[in-house]
């Protein structure tokens, strides 16, 4: 099978909203968006809400599962710029360790909550996204944080 054009990972604990639209869809050229999330490709609400920014700006959306995502990704069409995106750290290191070819990976937003610590801009983590983020950073060409693309990256320190 080929190996899927991926112009662009992250993972974004809002997953599809307006700053994906927005920005990263333009800066990226994608003219699809893959949701990778157990639970969202099961929630028709969820993809319902995310829908409306991808029709919005004229690109596909699917939402597939870890394990669906790992077995259909080599199929896909030459021309489908697809933009991977993840709601942890956990998914991205799945579909890694599953041998989807990602190489580098955009850390968005990672919401604050009791018991994680700040490592970027809004990039909070706690043991278990630390152990997983180690682990990606190992097996990718590179990890970083960018909120916006007009914005330098920053590079995570772990």
């Amino acid at each position: 099978m080929g190996i899927p054009n991926i112009v662009l990972c992250r993972i974004d604990n809002r997953l599809v909203h307006g700053q994906v639209g927005v920005t990263w869809l333009a800066h990226s050229g994608a003219n699809i968006i893959l949701v990778v999330d157990d639970e969202v490709a099961k929630d028709t609400l969820q993809q319902q809400i995310m829908r409306i920014t991808a029709d919005s700006y004229h690109v596909k959306i699917r939402f597939f599962t870890v394990d669906h995502t790992a077995e259909v990704i080599s199929r896909a069409a030459p021309e489908q710029k697809i933009f991977i995106v993840t709601k942890t750290p956990k998914e991205m290191l799945d579909l890694v360790n599953k041998g989807v070819p990602i190489k580098e990976v955009n850390v968005g937003n990672m919401h604050y909550q009791d018991g994680k610590k700040q490592i970027a801009s809004r990039v909070y983590v706690d043991d278990n996204d630390l152990v997983q983020l180690k682990e990606l950073k190992s097996k990718i060409d590179k990890l970083y944080f960018q909120d916006v693309p007009t914005k330098p990256l920053e590079n995570i320190v772990l």
